[in-house]
């Protein structure tokens, strides 16, 4: 047996041999210990067994934040199946496509995503949450695969517009979590808060961290800043969020100080405003930058808040078991040139599940093209100058053009398109949509809005359209999505 293979991968199940009665997971007013937790996922790994879920199969989670996410989230690799956490904000027709691709053999739901998962599965089979418990059983013994397995597949939308499946491997998720242990420490009394979405990797990195560290996992549903607040000031130390949901903790607390036990905010979604870190200086709130993806189990670099006013702007260095590189025509750039984004190490994923060509295309020499944007100062700390490529950000949602894009050329009427992201108060950044009509048709802005809506999540619908006669692109015919932006604005300014 290699080293590999020695090292187990079932982490709720050592924790719960070496510290059965520390507090694992809090939801609501419930608090389960790590001995409490594990017979429940014996219980849902024993049921999955039971509906014929097998070494390898997939299981798809369309859960909101909660319990029976928490469960799961440990019970389907127990049964040595592949977890594939699913967006509940998706339609239908979005999640058909993801579930088809994966081919998943099982979906789980709850209430409220039942008719969610009735119009999306076709070949896979349901199952509510709720009938995966109960039953005292315990699961069949799975070997082992080792640190090499695949863990979870996690959707993430290219420059294609077609979603692809990150693989995620044992190995990536448990090294995530050194990195981060190694960079922000580690403290008896930590309590995790998850309330971004666990169906995202830095949500599902929580749980995870938590079984891992033997810290506890406070779950929100949703992010409210008020009882995220509130989670704070009763005990909370560690909690991740992006800038608009800071913004908001801010607003919501209003002058009064944070407790000295909130050891950090790790702030994701590109780079945070200046006036917004020194706010959270003021206040005594901990904050520290990070770039991450899906691709990286997460965090790739991380700025110590120590750092977060002398190095705005920065997302810090990469995590110990992590490379960057940054690329300029296929050389490494010295500091302080631009390019390319390339990074290399154990957090970083195999590839993207069954698309050969494409992992081929992002995967070379061991490094990954992230395809954003970056240059490293002299000390080594990483700047993100264009979060992958033309990426929206809205409200901590990834809002990929290309993806608006095609659901807009679908429609009979429109012969070209091109979507990029505009400011927004609420949201920090929402989809806009240029558009170039047939000749001879006769459409509206909000009959492409309502087409849209039909088709895409609504984080996803472009919030206006603007008619053109042409787009700019390059000799190429490369979208020039950066002056479509500057068109719009300097039109909604004129």
């Amino acid at each position: 047996m290699n080293a590999a293979m020695s090292v187990t991968t079932d982490w709720l199940r050592k924790r719960a041999r070496l510290t059965p009665s520390a507090p694992a997971v809090m939801v609501d007013d419930a608090m389960l210990a790590f001995g409490e937790l594990d017979e429940r996922v014996d219980e849902v790994a024993a049921a999955l067994a039971v509906r014929g879920v097998n070494a390898g199969d997939r299981v798809a989670l369309l859960l909101p934040n909660g319990l029976p996410f928490v469960e799961l989230v440990h019970a389907v690799p127990r049964a040595g199946a592949i977890l594939v956490p699913l967006n509940t904000r998706l339609t239908p027709a979005e999640l058909s496509w993801q579930l088809a691709d994966a081919g998943a053999r099982l979906v789980v739901f709850d209430d409220a995503t039942g008719a969610l998962a009735a119009g999306s599965s076709r070949d896979a089979a349901l199952a509510h949450a709720a009938e995966l418990r109960g039953h005292g059983q315990r699961p069949p013994a799975v070997e082992d695969g080792g640190l090499d397995r695949v863990h979870s597949i996690i959707y993430t939308s290219g420059t294609t517009g077609q979603p692809k499946g990150a693989m995620l491997t044992f190995g990536n998720h448990v090294w995530s979590a050194i990195g981060s242990a190694l960079n922000l420490g580690l403290d008896p009394a930590d309590r995790l808060l998850a309330c971004l979405p666990m169906c995202h990797v830095g949500g599902l990195a929580v749980l995870l961290r938590s079984a891992i560290y033997g810290h506890a996992a406070v779950i929100h549903e949703s992010f409210d800043p008020r009882r995220v607040n509130g989670a704070i000031d009763d005990g909370v130390t560690v909690v991740s969020v992006v800038s608009r949901m800071l913004a908001r903790m801010l607003e919501e607390r209003g002058d009064a100080l944070y407790p000295s036990t909130l050891r950090v905010v790790l702030l994701g979604g590109g780079p945070a405003p200046r006036p917004l870190l020194q706010a959270c200086a003021e206040r005594g709130l901990p904050v520290a930058q990070t770039y991450g993806l899906t691709e990286g189990a997460s965090q790739i670099a991380t700025l110590a808040p120590a750092d977060a006013l002398r190095k705005p702007g920065s997302a810090g260095k990469p995590l110990f078991p992590t490379e960057i590189r940054i690329d300029r025509d296929g050389v490494e750039a010295a500091p302080p040139e631009a390019g390319e984004i390339l990074v290399r190490g154990a957090t970083v994923s195999p590839g993207y599940w069954q698309r050969p060509d494409e992992t081929a295309a992002a995967f070379r020499d061991g490094w990954l093209r992230t395809g954003d944007l970056g240059r490293l100062d002299d000390d080594g700390y990483l700047y993100v100058l264009d979060r992958r490529d033309d990426l929206i950000i809205s409200g901590g949602e990834n809002v990929y053009p290309a993806e608006v894009e095609a659901a807009l050329l679908s429609h009979s009427g429109v012969a070209d398109a091109g979507v990029y992201g505009v400011a927004d108060e609420r949201w920090g950044s929402v989809p806009a949509a240029s558009v170039v009509a047939r000749p001879g048709t006769s459409i509206t802005a909000d009959d492409l809005i309502v087409f849209c809506r039909e088709r895409l999540a609504k984080y996803k619908v472009p919030v206006r359209v603007r008619f053109v006669d042409t787009l700019p692109r390059t000799s190429s015919g490369k979208l020039q999505r950066r002056l479509l932006r500057k068109d719009a604005t300097a039109s909604r300014s004129a």
